[in-house]
């Protein structure tokens, strides 16, 4: 069967996620192609210590990685185009009048290929890749734990890192209004007894449950989230063990006539790489061979002023809490963080975003030992 593919509009809008949509029709199906080019540039300058080369902090901001303990260095220039996506959307009809939906959207940040030396060859990477058809949801897309809607207008690439829940996999969802109940791809990161580095483990024999509310009206909205997850841990040889984690997410974003308030506080016993981008793990092991969890809270705020129809600023601030039984995790583990940025954006056109950020960020351990960052960030993104 031949198909022919004609435009069919062109819709291009400012918002904070910087998409503008080209749409088209592919025999019975609608196509949208959409997406964005940007280019950052950092200069990063560490209280104690600094990043190595290809290390991702240097590309955007983890809590996890700002040195501590370390002598005062350098100050570091990075430059990548890392952030760049673009994003296909497909809306195909059904015989019974509904309608298949799918998304498959790609870039190119923490992943590997070539270097700064010759080439910056970046492999992509997929972000999404679902399909929907009434109120089901298959394939991977933000986690039901998270509220994508309040991360803040940030050059950055997440923004208030320290205090939200963060992350994309594969699940099953279920929606129903402002309900959603979701099973979700596990996965158990675990610190050793006393100490050490992180041990990923792929044990797990259920999906973790998600289930969440959302209360939507003119003023704005609220989510609040809860997750329920196995954290189990085999090593073949001295541990076997499972254990439950669990946590709360509270969101919301108000709006205040142009301006808008965006927030969210988390906590839970075993939340891991949910929260913070897996600054604290799921679980330690203990002395006697078993999994005990590790608690945490989070919380970010973020203000959005628009200055006018060309130009805009966001304040945020965003910080992360964990409660480490030192005795299990040692005392070289991550006690707290947090972060506070400011930025200028100025678009001379719709699909053209010009930006610069200013950051300064904290992180302590257990030890007592601490390390400050401060990064400017200055970025042109064309979205289209």
């Amino acid at each position: 069967m031949k198909h022919t593919m004609k435009k069919t509009a062109v819709v291009c809008a400012l918002s904070s996620l910087g998409f503008c949509a080209s749409a088209a029709t592919l025999g019975n199906t609608d196509v949208a192609f959409s997406g964005y080019i940007k280019a950052d540039a950092m200069v990063s300058d560490y209280s104690d210590g600094s990043l190595p080369s290809g290390s991702i902090g240097r590309d955007f901001y983890i809590p996890s990685l700002t040195p501590v303990g370390g002598p005062d260095e350098d100050v570091q220039f990075d430059a990548h185009i890392r952030q760049s996506r673009f994003r296909f959307a497909t809306e195909t009809p059904t015989e019974s009048g509904d309608s298949i939906k799918g998304v498959l959207e790609l870039d190119f940040i923490v992943t590997s290929g070539g270097d700064e030396r010759i080439s910056n060859s970046y492999l992509p990477r997929v972000r999404h890749a679902y399909l929907q058809y009434k109120n089901w949801l298959v394939g991977q897309t933000w986690t039901t734990f998270m509220d994508v809607s309040i991360l803040p207008d940030s050059l950055d690439f997440i923004g208030v890192t320290d205090g939200v829940t963060f992350g994309r996999q594969t699940m099953v969802r279920y929606t129903n209004g402002g309900l959603e109940v979701a099973l979700e791809n596990p996965e158990t990161t675990v610190t050793p007894f006393g100490g050490g580095g992180r041990i990923v483990a792929d044990d797990n024999s259920v999906p973790d449950l998600i289930a969440a509310y959302t209360i939507r009206d003119d003023w704005g909205h609220f989510k609040v989230a809860g997750l329920m997850r196995q954290l189990s841990y085999n090593d073949g040889a001295l541990v076997d063990a499972d254990e439950t984690g669990y946590g709360i997410a509270l969101s919301s974003k108000i709006n205040l006539g142009a301006d808008d308030i965006r927030m969210m506080f988390n906590t839970g016993a075993g939340m891991g790489r949910y929260s913070s981008l897996n600054s604290a793990n799921g679980a330690v092991i203990t002395q006697n061979n078993d999994l005990e969890t590790i608690d945490s809270y989070g919380y970010s705020i973020a203000y959005r002023h628009v200055w006018s129809e060309r130009s805009r600023s966001s304040i945020m601030f965003s910080a992360l809490n964990i409660d480490n039984d030192t005795s299990l995790t040692g005392m070289g583990v991550t006690e707290s963080s947090y972060s506070t940025r400011i930025n200028y954006l100025y678009s001379p056109v719709a699909a053209l975003t010009l930006g610069a950020e200013y950051t300064f960020a904290q992180r302590e351990i257990e030890a007592g030992l601490e390390g400050d960052m401060n990064r400017v960030q200055v970025s042109a993104k064309y979205a289209f």
